[in-house]
């Protein structure tokens, strides 16, 4: 898009990303709790792993779920009464989750951290975000996403060292408090969108409106299970790489540190991946990077060494990073602007759905085999499917030209 165009991007609108980078490096502190505690968490409830995974696969769903009504809710009452009523929940979802057993940890994690929690937080800020850019808009979606990383260097080795001195309980309860103590105030630093300026022919709304030279719907749906094949593997080291060091006799501390490294690594790359975005149109993004992860997730499979495993993390963080933000890009690149609100928390709720499907699959065969390598493998043919129906709607892109992007 020529920079000659009209534009509503200014120095509000990176104000704005730069608040909503900061809320989402704490809101995605509290899924990241039960992935450091996990096995302190199964030995104090005295049961299988997959039954504590599970928990951690209920944010994922619910945050995907609850972003869809939220989404519609935030252009109804405003995006800061939403993002306030999340933190609240989270905060409330973390302290439940300390009473003790299992069904309290669901109820926490699934409906007050993952539905109304981060579902009312991260949908909502992705399409709030979405609006505020039209030049830029892939860098921006790339920079708040990376809010999730910035979390995932940070909190680990926090939560690792509070929960080896004072407990996993304790270690919630403090999160909540510096989840509500922060967020709030923060909240009230998010303006309201401007209007949107035509930078361009905008897409065509109605019923006889095609996409890509398929039913608007459809693509919608291959989308969807695209993001949904691509987040199984995705959940896969992030969920279990802690738990999966220490099984290999790594000690948490290390495993800890080499999460920070992964998501590190996937903070800067992203910002890559944004601009790649901006330049190629999202779909293509989403290719390259899908093939990227696909190759690092195969690469866990070749080593238990801890040095070899330091450096896969890494380059699974660089290679996965920029595949999320880029489906919210397409989305953007192929849809009106209209239709963001339940377009993006649809696509969002079969990613998360995939996370969570992920996080507990892996935790379900290793109670089977004894071993995390199935786990690995299984991952490496659902990022195959993944490549195979991306590349079907690839082709169908115009030939050296990205797609115009959808006015704001």
């Amino acid at each position: 898009m020529s920079d000659r165009l009209p534009s509503i991007e200014g120095r509000a609108s990176w104000v704005a990303a730069c608040v909503t980078l900061a809320i989402l490096s704490i809101s995605y502190g509290s899924p990241l709790l039960i992935v450091v505690g996990l096995k302190p968490i199964q030995e104090a409830l005295g049961t299988d792993r997959s039954v504590i995974a599970l928990a951690g696969s209920l944010v994922w769903v619910g945050t995907g779920i609850g972003g869809i009504p939220m989404g519609w809710l935030a252009d109804r009452i405003g995006i800061r009464a939403v993002v306030a009523i999340g933190a609240l929940m989270i905060a409330l979802g973390l302290a439940i989750s300390t009473i003790g057993g299992t069904a309290p940890l669901y109820l926490g994690h699934g409906l007050l951290i993952g539905l109304i929690g981060n579902g009312a937080v991260y949908a909502p800020l992705l399409i709030y975000i979405s609006r505020w850019f039209d030049r830029r808009r892939g860098t921006a979606i790339a920079l708040i996403s990376s809010g999730q990383y910035i979390a995932g260097v940070f909190w680990p080795s926090v939560f690792e060292r509070g929960i080896a001195a004072f407990g996993w309980q304790t270690t919630m309860l403090a999160f909540a408090a510096v989840t509500v103590i922060c967020i709030l105030p923060m909240v009230l630093l998010l303006r309201p969108v401007p209007k949107p300026i035509s930078a361009g022919p905008a897409v065509v709304a109605g019923r006889d409106r095609s996409v890509l030279g398929l039913r608007p719907n459809l693509v919608q749906a291959l989308i969807c299970v695209a993001v949904f094949c691509c987040c199984i593997p995705m959940a896969i080291p992030s969920s279990h790489i802690v738990a999966y060091c220490s099984d290999i006799g790594i000690s948490p501390v290390r495993g800890a540190a080499m999460l920070s490294v992964l998501l590190g690594c996937a903070f800067i790359s992203r910002q890559f991946w944004g601009a790649m975005a901006d330049r190629l149109g999202g779909l293509r993004t989403v290719m390259a990077g899908s093939a990227c992860q696909a190759a690092a997730i195969g690469a866990f499979l070749i080593t238990q060494n801890e040095a070899g495993l330091f450096v896969i993390a890494g380059i699974y963080g660089l290679g996965f990073s920029g595949i999320i933000p880029s489906y919210a890009v397409a989305i953007r690149d192929l849809f009106p602007s209209a239709e963001a609100s339940w377009r993006i928390p649809a696509l969002l709720f079969t990613g998360m759905s995939g996370m969570a499907v992920g996080s507990w699959l892996a935790g379900w065969i290793f109670d089977y085999f004894g071993t995390y390598a199935p786990a690995f493998a299984t991952g490496v043919l659902f990022n195959l499917l993944n490549l195979v129906v991306i590349g079907f709607l690839v082709i169908r892109l115009p030939r050296r030209q990205a797609p115009a992007l959808a006015p704001a």
